[in-house]
């Protein structure tokens, strides 16, 4: 297979892969990690010679994955599709690749212990830092954190893993390395910091104190369109490639990375493949979470809803692109904090990119996880409004949107697909509801998602109780046209 995908009608690895070192061991190895930080990697080592190899591990799920990766030499491709046709790459960046549950967990310890390992970096989405995303705060009683706290040498969480590999670097003399979170949440670095430590001091106070001594968490903005692979992706690829890859995947051209330069050990020159390295990443993340992450939320509820598969037939509907471009203008740009960005300009290449025929991205994937992320998304930008006395209509629309949505019946009567950590406590709420106020009221009490004090503000209640009757009463489609059109 190597052979074959070397011979790939693509841009191909021509550096020397054995002189690549596993420096970075990655947690995640999913579509966003394959598409977007493997890709600098490769872009150095090709370009500037870089040494930086990855390591990557699945620790829960992916076990394909990982065997496809293998089965291939550690390669795989990555297409980028624009409207005007695709191109392709091989990345050869990764040296090994390793599942806790196939290699069992010891090979995945060992290879965080190796004593070159300067970063470990994650992408295991909002769910994986076992946290209430209402607070940041690690849930003690989460069922994979109290399985490891009562086995701490034995863990599965990402917490628990990157603990157990720290406190045997501590034991071996070996140095701490770098902890990178990779995810889209606000501060994911001081995120991945509070549950990692909170974490240490259930197990260990005096590990605790040496991470927080000697372990750097630096925050990170990441933003690429990678649509979920499906077997019609996998089918392109083949065809522009002439090699059939099960582990290549598809994204848009465009690609940003924004990192807070705070690394204990070491980073690869990533800035000469691209990326910002910042003193402070907090304002790109929230104009990025906010204005992208955020209309992405708003379109996926509501175009769901509506009968629309993916984001680019929404951008076909003339009131969900002026909604989604006037909730990002109009809502979520004067809660942003960051400085010397033209926001108007943002939000016309968002738009664009979200028309991008190519990219059929479900607005069902995107609808995933809501509870982890209407929180950085949507929650902390009507808060501000609430402080300065501004409406935000649009903001209530996607809140009540998702409400609808997580009822688990779409407009047509047909049922809704609901995946969300949160799912006992979600469908508990519907189901001992009334359809109605009644159903916001019960959604609203969920703590972990919506806290304490917002429930409590009645403009945010009043608002949200109108736009989930308009939905009631007129369906997505016409709710979204009056909004945007009031």
């Amino acid at each position: 297979m190597e052979n074959q995908l070397l011979q790939a009608n693509a841009t191909l690895p021509q550096y020397d892969r054995d002189n690549l070192k596993a420096r970075i061991v990655h947690l995640g190895f999913g579509a966003f990690h394959r598409a977007h930080q493997a890709v600098y990697a490769d872009i150095l080592a090709a370009e500037h010679g870089s040494d930086w190899g990855y390591c990557e591990v699945n620790l829960i799920g992916g076990e394909q994955q990982i065997a496809d990766l293998r089965g291939q030499d550690n390669l795989y491709t990555v297409a980028e599709m624009s409207a005007d046709g695709w191109t392709a790459r091989v990345v050869g960046v990764v040296k090994q690749a390793l599942h806790a549950q196939v290699d069992g967990l010891e090979s995945v310890l060992a290879a965080l212990c190796e004593p070159q390992v300067a970063i470990v970096s994650l992408t295991i989405t909002e769910k994986g830092y076992c946290h209430a995303p209402a607070t940041g705060q690690l849930m003690l009683d989460h069922p994979l954190i109290a399985a490891d706290l009562q086995n701490p040498h034995q863990p599965k969480s990402a917490p628990g893993v990157v603990v157990e590999a720290l406190a045997r670097r501590k034991a071996a003399g070996l140095a701490p390395f770098s902890v990178m979170s990779c995810d889209n949440m606000p501060e994911n670095g001081h995120v991945m910091r509070n549950v990692t430590c909170a974490y240490a001091r259930a197990v260990d106070s005096e590990l605790a104190a040496w991470i927080e001594a000697n372990v750097s968490f630096p925050s990170t903005m990441v933003d690429r369109i990678v649509p979920a692979v499906t077997a019609e992706t996998l089918d392109k690829i083949a065809q522009i490639t002439g090699v059939r890859d099960p582990a290549g995947v598809a994204c848009e051209p465009f690609r940003q990375w924004v990192i807070e330069d705070n690394f204990v050990a070491g980073r690869p020159a990533w800035e000469k493949a691209g990326a910002e390295l910042v003193a402070d990443v907090v304002p790109f993340e929230e104009m990025k979470l906010r204005m992208l992450n955020g209309s992405h939320s708003f379109l996926a509820y509501l175009g769901y809803l509506a009968g629309y598969q993916h984001i680019n037939d929404c951008m076909e509907d003339e009131h969900y692109r002026q909604a989604a471009k006037a909730l990002m203008l109009q809502e979520q740009a004067p809660t942003l904090k960051v400085t010397g960005v033209d926001l108007a300009r943002y939000a016309e290449m968002l738009i664009a990119r979200y028309s991008n025929p190519a990219l059929r991205h479900r607005t069902w994937q995107i609808a995933m996880d809501g509870s982890q992320k209407l929180p950085q998304r949507m929650l902390d930008s009507v808060r501000w409004h609430l402080a300065h006395q501004r409406p935000f209509p649009l903001l209530a629309l996607g809140i009540a949107g998702w409400m609808r949505y997580v009822g688990g019946v779409d407009e047509q009567g047909n049922a809704i697909e609901v995946c969300d950590p949160l799912l006992p406590q979600i469908q508990a709420a519907v189901q001992a509801s009334e359809e109605g106020e009644s159903r916001v009221k019960a959604l609203l009490g969920i703590e972990a998602i919506f806290g304490k004090e917002l429930p409590l503000e009645a403009r945010f209640v009043d608002a949200v109780m109108a736009a989930y009757r308009l939905l009631l009463e007129k369906g997505a489609k016409a709710a979204v046209a009056q909004t945007v059109t009031e």
